[in-house]
């Protein structure tokens, strides 16, 4: 499910977000129910998505969790789509805003990356929020503008670093997904990696006896060694990572450090 922010009132949405009006007053009622406000309501809502997925959310789940209506929380947000704006920037305020260390622009970006990977693992729920139109949020700018300050230590120039920004995000965000959905396939299927591999594999053999034949390339890139195991793999006392996870991140990892090589070349051939 592919979910476009940025759908309720332009105005309303953005002094929202950017915190430009003064909130609604609040309204103490008898009995020991604490005061709502656009905070309370943004923390409950991420916190449902967080737990039940993105199908989840509603207004009537959210005020349920903060013992109200949902006609009570139309008062401090609009509706959904206003809603859902403030929970993407909200928590885009957990991105990484360091700056290089001693000018290692390759170890800043390396380590920004692996953050950013964890933010969206944490918050699956922000990979359905596409990235064609941006929320236009303060936390969501911050993480942009750290981003541009860590990619302006290569010296590239600017045409260049706006689309390395391009291909920066949506690179970590698809391996996020990857990790995202390995992690859901076995409850939301009902079978382990394991069980599904073991079937598939099984009958896929059986019925095209001639598969390395007819894909030759793949079977040979299967056949020229196994691939290095995931670091993690080997670790004493730690709980073993499922292997689809450990591919993702391995691909995460391999693939970021092409990524970056690509840039240390651009950055060499600019010289």
């Amino acid at each position: 499910m592919v979910v476009f922010a940025g759908q309720g009132d332009p105005r309303r949405s953005l002094s929202l977000l950017w915190r430009a009006d003064a909130p609604p007053p609040t309204r103490g009622g008898p009995g020991p129910k604490p005061r709502l406000s656009v905070d309370a309501i943004v923390a409950a809502a991420v916190a449902l998505a967080d737990e039940e997925g993105m199908g989840a959310l509603s207004m009537r789940a959210v005020g349920d969790r903060l013992g109200r209506t949902a006609m009570a929380l139309y008062t401090y947000v609009p509706g959904k789509s206003e809603l859902l704006d403030l929970m993407y920037d909200a928590v885009h305020a957990e991105l990484p805003g360091h700056e290089p260390d001693s000018g290692d622009w390759r170890a800043a970006l390396t380590a920004w990356a692996g953050e950013v990977l964890e933010f969206y693992v944490r918050h699956p729920w922000v990979l359905q929020v596409s990235q064609a139109r941006p929320v236009l949020g303060p936390h969501e700018y911050a993480g942009l503008d750290t981003l541009v300050t860590l990619l302006r230590a290569t010296g590239l120039e600017a045409g260049v670093l706006r689309r390395l920004v391009g291909t920066l995000f949506p690179f970590v965000r698809g391996s996020a997904q990857a990790v995202a959905d390995a992690r859901l396939a076995a409850a939301a299927t009902g079978s382990s990696d394991e069980e599904w591999w073991a079937a598939r594999s099984a009958a896929l053999l059986e019925l095209v006896p001639d598969f390395a034949e007819r894909f030759p390339a793949v079977s040979g890139l299967e056949a020229e060694g196994p691939v290095e195991p995931y670091p993690d793999e080997a670790t004493e006392g730690t709980e073993p990572v499922p292997y689809p996870e450990r591919e993702a991140r391995e691909t995460f990892r391999v693939g970021l450090g092409v990524l970056l090589d690509g840039i240390e070349a651009a950055r060499v051939g600019r010289t």
